[in-house]
């Protein structure tokens, strides 16, 4: 910075100074410029907190916003492309719903049900990603453009004016204190003071003018979510009717009666009964119980990036899920990240 350049910077605070402490008074601007002042401070503040609480609308589990938030970090980190999509609450459901209607078999009506009620809902998550999209393309693009550009160029033009402001009063207040201040400097202070104003006005006009465009981006939001909301009562009728159909169904079966078969003969002989005993002790052990997704570690693997999972050789891992075919997310000495696949040996693979 050259010495006029930090000297009028001196100037400038000396003046602010006296303002705030000394009581000085300074050029006041007129109530109609306060007023759009006013209004575009709101203005920021409204869109900040709107395209947060859209966001949390569309994304509403934290857990996953975080979780997707540090999966695509570390792909980008890592020079991969592939991006994680926010989990649909509607998708994972409609994905349980499927695998536990197939495992009741195919006897079973409710397991029929379930199955074609998870693809409904698999269904609905679908919608919910193109209304995503929607209100990114249409309403969040948009408050972002008017945060980044508009009200960025607005507030520039603001704080210019509220410095050469400070430097037409530093300038004016020193000339009545007998301060070697000529007229020209004055002026000239002035003019530019007037050029910010004007400058700061007009981007302050334009920026509150711009309604009709806002309102339209507002309408194009409620649109999408009157669109979504068609579509979903639409597929969840239809699923109405066939689970109602199937219900019909079930209630016109003829019931299945259930007669207890003996797991052996009863015999007189004490020595036969035991036999039988231990038979049935035997060949009736208790189920075993599905074992938990993990992997043992090949290698001491240390963490390079945020989110990466450390561990040492032979540490046994608990899998959550695979991101792609080099990284898997699993959770060891109660830490959760990633870490690379050719680093484990799979013991008890994920359930696909």
């Amino acid at each position: 910075m050259s010495w006029e350049g930090f000297k009028k910077q001196f100037n400038k605070a000396n003046q602010y100074m006296s303002e705030k402490i000394g009581g000085a008074k300074g050029t006041e601007l007129d109530d109609e410029f306060v007023e759009m002042e006013r209004k575009i401070d709101v203005m920021g503040k409204l869109i900040d907190d709107l395209i947060a609480k859209t966001q949390e609308f569309l994304q509403p589990n934290p857990a996953s916003r975080t979780k997707m938030m540090v999966v695509n970090n570390f792909s980008k980190v890592r020079g991969t492309t592939k991006s994680v999509p926010y989990p649909q609450a509607e998708g994972t459901l409609g994905e349980h719903m499927i695998r536990h209607g197939k495992d009741l078999g195919e006897d079973m009506m409710f397991g029929d049900c379930l199955q074609e009620a998870g693809e409904v809902f698999k269904q609905l998550a679908e919608h919910k990603y193109a209304l995503e999209d929607n209100v990114k393309q249409n309403f969040l693009g948009p408050l972002s453009d008017l945060q980044n550009k508009d009200l960025k160029e607005v507030n520039h033009h603001r704080k210019k004016l509220s410095g050469r402001r400070l430097d037409f009063d530093c300038k004016k207040r020193k000339k009545d204190k007998g301060a070697n201040v000529t007229e020209e400097e004055i002026k000239l202070a002035e003019e530019k003071f007037e050029e910010s104003k004007q400058l700061a006005e007009n981007a302050m006009h334009n920026l509150l003018e711009n309604e009709v465009e806002q309102i339209a981006q507002l309408q194009s939001f409620i649109e999408a979510q009157k669109d979504y909301h068609k579509s979903a009562a639409e597929l969840l009728d239809d699923l109405l009717d066939n689970i109602e159909q199937k219900r019909n169904e079930a209630v016109s079966r003829p019931r299945k009666e259930f007669v207890p078969k003996s797991s052996s003969r009863i015999s007189t002989a004490s020595n036969h009964m035991y036999d039988t005993a231990d038979s049935y002790n035997f060949n009736h052990s208790p189920p075993t119980t599905k074992k938990e997704a993990c992997a043992k570690a090949l290698y001491d693997f240390e963490p390079e990036n945020e989110g990466e999972l450390g561990f040492s050789e032979g540490d046994m891992i608990k899998l959550i899920s695979q991101i792609d075919e080099n990284w898997y997310e699993g959770s060891v000495n109660g830490k959760t990240g990633f870490f690379p696949v050719n680093y484990v040996e799979v013991v008890v693979d994920l359930p696909h």
